[in-house]
């Protein structure tokens, strides 16, 4: 599989998790976006929050590896440590959500109320999310690295990245349809 190929690929779940998003929680109210099933579970409106600032979070790394000025720290020039940090972190955050993670700190959400059009800010978010990832193709193809946003110590690639966020993604998908099985879905009818 070519990176074009990869980078396609990657698209086509960014869209169907933006697509289902869309579908699931459109027509939601405020009220109904920020409601929690119980006080340890995140709303719908956090779980997009989260998702949007876990990405956001890559944009200012994605610009300096584009243009070649991100430094990895001197263990991120390690193959097989990348390739356990990729493999590891993005074992955990599989969809399957058979162990609850805690978030760094940095990547939390929102605690307050936040409007409706979450939703929509979301959409528009994916668009920008799928941009950054076709600006940073020339990186990709060249076998980059880059470390978390959460801390230098985690190094993988680039495409591992990928992988991570678009994963990360459809973990939370899961997410929002069990907070929508938990309650708000009554609100809809």
């Amino acid at each position: 599989m070519t990176t074009e190929d990869l980078l396609n690929h990657w698209f086509s779940r960014i869209d169907a998790t933006t697509e289902q998003i869309q579908g699931l929680c459109g027509a939601l109210t405020a009220d109904q976006v920020n409601q929690k099933p119980n006080p340890d579970v995140w709303s719908i409106a956090q779980i997009l929050d989260h998702i949007m600032t876990t990405n956001q979070s890559y944009f200012p790394m994605l610009d300096k590896l584009v243009l070649g000025e991100l430094d990895l720290p001197l263990h991120g020039r390690l193959p097989f440590l990348r390739r356990f940090f990729g493999r590891f972190i993005l074992n955990g955050v599989s969809p399957r959500r058979e162990k609850k993670i805690r978030t760094f700190p940095v990547w939390e959400p929102a605690t307050s109320q936040l409007p409706a059009d979450i939703v929509a800010r979301f959409g528009q978010h994916q668009a920008r999310l799928k941009s950054r990832m076709e600006d940073a193709l020339p990186p990709l193809e060249q076998g980059a690295s880059i470390y978390s946003p959460a801390s230098r110590m985690i190094v993988y690639s680039l495409a591992d990245a990928f992988e991570i966020i678009v994963t990360h993604e459809e973990r939370h998908l899961e997410q929002v349809k069990e907070v929508l099985s938990g309650g708000v879905e009554e609100l809809r009818g």
